[in-house]
């Protein structure tokens, strides 16, 4: 855990080691590390945004190319989404039944839940929330919800979400301050990310 501790909070490192040491084999590592995130249901803990933050910051610097960044990142948005549907679809209730030990039961609870609530949007709007990105699909999966209402939603979600976090490391993640206190920002973005869930468990503690 310390481990992927250090990764996370010192992404903007560990990324310039691997991108001098793999050249353009870089772009196959951050492909594997989005589409793991977004289509194994074990494992919601990869640094999704922080990962597109500072490899889009990489390219802004003129190390990367942005365009080519994007569409791989993108892609593997997608391709992991759709792989996670499928699994749902084809798995979901049966593992509900008979959970496995890497399936927590109240992350699945809690996005059903938001599911319920927000509708289609919240295929969308998962995408910005840690856990909630890696268990949506899965959950849109196992409610049958029809592959053609699926994927023109995730497709939007996949290119809002990649899109917003690239934006903000391309244009942003080179200034003094933001590199001087780089470590920060990564913890800044990953407490907005869960803020929202985090809300919403505080007031349903209050209110039970």
């Amino acid at each position: 855990m310390g481990l992927l501790l250090d990764w996370v909070l010192h992404i903007d490192r560990h990324l310039a080691g691997l991108l001098q040491h793999y050249g353009n084999g870089f772009y196959g590592i951050v492909f594997a590390i989005v589409f793991v995130e977004t289509g194994l249901i074990i494992m919601p803990f990869l640094p999704g945004d922080s990962l597109i933050f500072a490899s889009s910051a990489l390219a802004g610097a003129g190390l990367l190319n942005i365009q080519q960044l994007i569409l791989v990142l993108v892609s593997a948005a997608i391709l992991g989404d759709n792989l996670n549907y499928a699994v749902g679809r084809q798995c979901g209730l049966y593992w509900l039944a008979k959970p496995p030990h890497w399936l927590r039961p109240e992350h699945v609870k809690q996005t059903q839940d938001f599911f319920s609530q927000h509708g289609r949007k919240a295929i969308i709007m998962a995408r910005f929330l840690p856990i909630f990105r890696t268990m949506m699909p899965f959950v849109a999966g196992m409610a049958s919800m029809p592959y053609r209402i699926f994927l023109p939603i995730d497709l939007l979600g996949g290119i809002g979400w990649v899109g917003t976090m690239a934006g903000l490391g391309y244009y942003f993640g080179n200034l003094d301050i933001v590199r001087h206190y780089f470590t920060l920002c990564v913890a800044g973005i990953i407490i907005l990310s869960l803020l929202p869930a985090l809300s919403k468990f505080w007031l349903h503690r209050i209110r039970h």
